[in-house]
């Protein structure tokens, strides 16, 4: 048994509970394990380290004109640690 867990509601569209309720049925788990499960997923992202976005993914939409030349830059103050 996990340590104590906070109780939460979320609201979410009728077509996404049916597709919960379904792999939770489909699996034999309970809808709390599968949101559980999902939310652990999203959050630990494809490396396991967490969400982390690129401030430059946005680039295009800052007004500025040199972004291109200074991409690498840019990129560098955004990967490194």
């Amino acid at each position: 048994m996990l340590a104590y867990m906070k109780r939460t509601t979320v609201k979410i569209p009728d077509a996404l509970d049916a597709r919960l309720r379904h792999e939770a049925a489909r699996r034999g788990a309970t809808i709390a394990d599968i949101s559980r499960e999902a939310l652990e997923a999203y959050f630990a992202g494809p490396d396991g380290e967490g969400r982390r976005r690129l401030g430059a993914a946005g680039a295009g939409r800052s007004g500025r004109s040199d972004v291109s030349e200074r991409i690498e830059e840019i990129l560098a103050g955004e990967v490194a640690p």
